[in-house]
């Protein structure tokens, strides 16, 4: 299976998404870098936060945050391969967090939203796009 590394680690640090805080996706409404001083393993990797609250309500719920598909592209993953999903590339569709591998795949997808989420769902297993627990 070609899958790519869970959750688009930073490649110096290895803390998910490149080092930034998922919540703030969905309360500031862009990736903002975390701080050290703010971090919690789930999913098999480190995640890192802007600040305690961040921290805090992803650890109450760790999958309403968590970016779909372990990070995969999810244009990509409709058609049945998986790619690695740009933290800067991204749409928050149906409530979830989902990355692209480019811009052109991200308005592709959400264009044609329902129809590719489930192919992209029905892929995920098969191609290993989905996170540890």
């Amino acid at each position: 299976m070609a899958r790519p590394q869970v959750f688009v680690p930073d490649p110096i640090t290895g803390y998910a998404l490149g080092g930034h805080d998922p919540v703030s996706y969905f309360v500031d409404g862009y990736p903002r870098k975390g701080k050290r001083e703010h971090t919690h393993a789930w999913g098999g990797t480190e995640w890192i936060f802007v600040n305690e609250g961040n921290l805090a309500a992803f650890k109450r719920d760790p999958e309403a945050y968590a970016p779909l598909f372990a990070g995969c592209g999810a244009h990509a993953l409709s058609e049945g391969f998986a790619t690695a999903g740009n933290p800067f590339i991204y749409a928050i569709v149906d409530g979830h967090l989902v990355f692209f591998h480019s811009v052109v795949n991200r308005f592709l997808f959400v264009v044609n939203g329902s129809p590719l989420m489930t192919a992209a769902h029905d892929n995920a297993e098969r191609v290993g796009c989905v996170p540890q627990r």
